[in-house]
């Protein structure tokens, strides 16, 4: 996956040698939707899934909009990532008694992602074919996670989630974003984008905050008027 997005943004940093004339055609509206990819080193998590994103192109350089995306995939919950509350109550366990070997190799979990942003992406039209951009990321990230131990681990998990074996939170998540769109037509196109973000959830157990990589190949559509034909 990362050598398909490093070549689609060689690809199109080489199109651009190519395209040096300004754009002369910029619909009122796009959406985009694709294939995108959520990596939070941290946890070693790794998830999968789609991205949308509607944007009104209120100027040639400025855009407002809303993203919206949702991942799925799963990972291994270490002690390591735990708080320091949470690391103590299960030093206080092993201490009475629960056998430390049930957590050697982990917790195994799913996690299902959402997240919601709205705001700016400020694009450099220059060149005839490609659109560069970036834009601040902030919004909500909406997590749930099911956790799947082992019988005499269960008992444990329960115990420091309240009696459940899943969870959800929600977190503000405030961070940056770029990328690029070949803009093959006015009202198609192929686009490549990064973001970069870090929040803090299920504080109440994990060891603080954290980053997350967010990494899209989307089609972008366009419709609406020539908001060029004004300037």
């Amino acid at each position: 996956m990362r050598r398909f997005l490093f070549s689609g943004f060689a690809f199109l940093l080489l199109a651009t040698l190519t395209c040096f004339s300004q754009q002369t055609e910029i619909t009122q509206y796009a959406v985009v939707t694709g294939y995108s990819y959520l990596a939070t080193p941290s946890l070693n998590l790794a998830q999968r899934g789609f991205n949308g994103d509607f944007a009104q192109n209120v100027r040639p350089w400025l855009s407002l909009g809303f993203d919206f995306s949702t991942f799925s995939g799963g990972s291994t919950l270490l002690p390591t990532y735990l708080n320091s509350a949470t690391q103590l109550k299960l030093a206080q366990a092993i201490q009475g008694g629960f056998p430390a070997s049930a957590l050697a190799r982990g917790i195994p979990y799913t996690s299902s992602t959402y997240t919601y942003q709205a705001g700016p992406q400020f694009n450099y039209r220059r060149l005839r074919k490609v659109t560069l951009f970036i834009r601040p990321a902030l919004g909500l990230l909406h997590a749930k996670v099911q956790t799947t131990p082992n019988p005499v681990a269960a008992m444990l998990v329960k115990g420091l989630m309240k009696g459940k074996l899943a969870s959800a939170d929600n977190a503000i998540f405030w961070g940056f974003g770029g990328g690029a769109t070949w803009e093959i037509h006015p009202n198609f196109g192929l686009r490549v984008a990064a973001d970069l973000a870090r929040f803090n959830f299920f504080p109440d157990m994990l060891n603080g905050s954290r980053n997350t990589v967010r990494l899209t190949v989307a089609t972008k559509f366009g419709f609406g008027r020539n908001i060029m034909q004004t300037y």
